[in-house]
């Protein structure tokens, strides 16, 4: 749902970061869900919404670079370090594995907003680009095997004439199952098709 309202999750020990944090989150539009300790935060059910977190680095149960390992599967939710004690290993590291930003204590309302606002466009974009997959998939998953042959050789350049002699069957039949293909997957021509055998990374049959 890359169009919902979204949700900024902050996870710090110092109410006042959170307090303050929420309060500034809010008056740009956005959710603000605040976490006192990593623990807390991962009991949360997963929302498919534009999302980032705003992480401190030194948490009660975890480092924040430890927790940002267990959500690397989230590509759909940027991660923004803050730290009151930032030293350079840490901050190459949380960069490293992906981070967003990396902040100091105290730091300017503006650059905090603009780096989460930075964070949420970058979900949006990793959330609509999960749901074509998915649509992709789907759309795939109603191919008959002989369809999917069909469309394997027609994405590698094969002609009609060609994919009949590579399958044993007449070209008026290779046309038959290649319309159906077509529609089926919603591909409004070729280099379309290519595009999402690509995305689906097929196995695709050369010669």
């Amino acid at each position: 749902m890359p169009d919902a309202k979204p949700i900024v999750f902050v996870v710090d020990d110092d109410v006042s970061v959170r307090s303050s944090l929420g309060l500034l989150i809010e008056s740009e539009g956005w959710r603000a869900e605040t976490f006192e300790c990593g623990k807390e935060f991962l009991m949360r059910p997963r929302e498919v919404v534009p999302s980032c977190l705003v992480l401190d680095v030194l948490l009660p149960d975890v480092h924040g670079c430890d927790l940002q390992g267990l959500l690397a599967d989230r590509a759909d939710m940027p991660i923004v370090f803050i730290s009151g004690h930032a030293d350079v290993a840490t901050s190459v590291r949380a960069m490293k594995a992906g981070a967003l930003e990396f902040f100091t204590k105290p730091f300017a309302d503006d650059a905090i907003v603009g780096a989460i606002r930075s964070a949420l466009e970058r979900s949006r974009a990793a959330l609509a680009d999960a749901a074509e997959t998915r649509a992709l998939r789907e759309n795939y998953s109603l191919l008959s095997a002989r369809e999917r042959e069909v469309m394997a050789l027609v994405v590698c350049g094969r002609l009609n004439k060609q994919v009949g002699g590579d399958l044993g069957i007449s070209e008026i039949t290779v046309k038959a199952h290649r319309g159906k293909m077509m529609r089926k997957m919603n591909a409004a021509s070729i280099c379309d098709l290519v595009r999402m055998a690509s995305r689906l990374s097929l196995e695709l049959r050369t010669r």
